[in-house]
């Protein structure tokens, strides 16, 4: 999620203490005068300033290592929740039960691992779902895109129902072993929805952010429900450029760890940053986001002038002194809590602080840094994902080994 999200606090957080930001600090040097307000903005913090709506988070399973990924099984009770090493497991929040549902073989090198899990659309009646992944093929580091096939309840122990491989999507190598995103998503126009980093290191040394003949720094939107591997909607923006990937939706991305889509339709992703801001963006067809031309709404470096024609402004960012590594999540959709309604709830996976976003109306710019989120609190724990269940209950995964509820407080 940062530079070396599931290695720098991840792996170096004593799960004895509570997760604390580890940001990074931004010397003056760097910024330059230029950059010398955005500095002291970013190492203040906000959340005084914030409105507020309390919650509670309540620990519905324990004992699992390293969640990357919560998903409900359509049409039933239960969550999958991926752990970061190559398992996943099922879990029935009603019932309190659980069990092993499959397993792979991954890297787990910083950002790397089994990461991310989409269900198709009509799961219930033909039993697909997709699995974004790291390995090795023949020496060479990849992302891997996977159809697998599984039976409608995963509680059903009976061999025929379950998860078998039926083939691969889509690989990609990545250069370096962090920013390989993870996140997978259905539409609501039925396509596929994948997000890749800008490949890792910092500073996106091989400039893929603003290149579009790879597929790293983008956000693809792909069409499954052919044969094998894929098809290009034909809808998709830049079909028939010349020397653009026809996958791309849009582009511009450092690391798009986790994304969603709203009850609206539109596509909300956290955008993991790397200098001064963490941003929420809503990411629109064609759109160019700006990496590595700019961090957020700013210059990168603060220091170096950019120009910002035709680059779309997040919606909202924070800076360094409320967090170092935006993990996103979901506009509320419960009963639980219900001043969150409509509102989109993310959180810092550094800092353990939790927002409530309200989104701009469509066709509305929100100002940055001016707009506000609505602080929910700040919690010991480190959220590296979230997931929705069936019935709207938003749930929320501890990297420490923890699934927990937004619940009132």
């Amino acid at each position: 999620m940062r530079h070396l999200l599931i290695t720098a606090c991840l792996f170096g957080c004593s799960s004895a203490e509570p997760a604390k930001a580890q940001a990074e600090p931004v010397r003056a040097e760097e910024a330059g005068a230029a950059g010398a307000k955005l500095v002291a903005q970013a190492a203040s913090g906000l959340d005084s300033k914030r409105r507020a709506v309390p919650i509670a988070l309540t620990t519905v399973l324990e004992d699992i290592e390293q969640p990357t990924d919560i998903q409900a099984v359509p049409g039933t009770t239960v969550l999958i929740v991926l752990q970061k090493a190559g398992k996943a497991i099922w879990f029935d929040p009603v019932k309190k039960t659980r069990g092993d549902w499959l397993a792979v073989k991954v890297n787990t090198r910083s950002e790397q691992g089994l990461l991310g899990l989409a269900f198709h659309p009509d799961f219930a009646k033909n039993g697909r779902f997709y699995l974004n992944y790291s390995l090795d093929v023949d020496g060479t580091r990849v992302t891997r895109i996977d159809a697998w096939k599984a039976g409608p309840d995963p509680r059903n122990a009976d061999s025929a129902a379950k998860p078998t491989r039926v083939g691969t999507v889509l690989e990609v190598e990545q250069p370096y072993p962090n920013h390989d995103a993870g996140q997978l998503a259905f539409g609501p126009d039925g396509m596929l929805y994948v997000g890749f980093g800008d490949g890792g290191a910092a500073n996106d040394p091989h400039g893929h952010g603003q290149n579009r003949s790879t597929l790293l720094g983008n956000m693809l939107r792909l069409n499954v429900d052919g044969p094998l591997p894929y098809a290009v909607p034909t809808d998709n923006p830049f079909v028939g450029k010349p020397d653009v990937r026809p996958e791309i939706w849009a582009y511009g991305l450092r690391n798009p760890w986790r994304y969603s889509f709203a009850p609206d339709g539109r596509l909300i992703v956290a955008d993991v940053g790397q200098n001064l801001w963490e941003e929420i963006t809503i990411v629109g067809r064609g759109e160019n986001h700006g990496w590595a031309i700019r961090e957020a709404h700013v210059c990168f470096p603060a220091s170096k002038p950019c120009s910002a024609a035709g680059m779309v402004d997040p919606i909202y960012a924070y800076p360094r002194g409320d967090g170092n590594s935006v993990t996103g999540g979901f506009v509320y959709t419960g009963s639980a809590v219900p001043a969150l309604k409509g509102k989109y709830v993310f959180a810092d996976f550094g800092s353990g602080r939790f927002w409530g976003l309200d989104l701009p109306t469509k066709g509305q710019t929100a100002r940055i840094p001016e707009a506000k989120a609505w602080s929910l609190g700040q919690f010991d724990l480190n959220p590296s994902t979230f997931g929705v269940g069936t019935d709207g209950t938003l749930y929320v995964g501890d990297f420490r080994g923890r699934i927990l509820a937004v619940t009132a407080p």
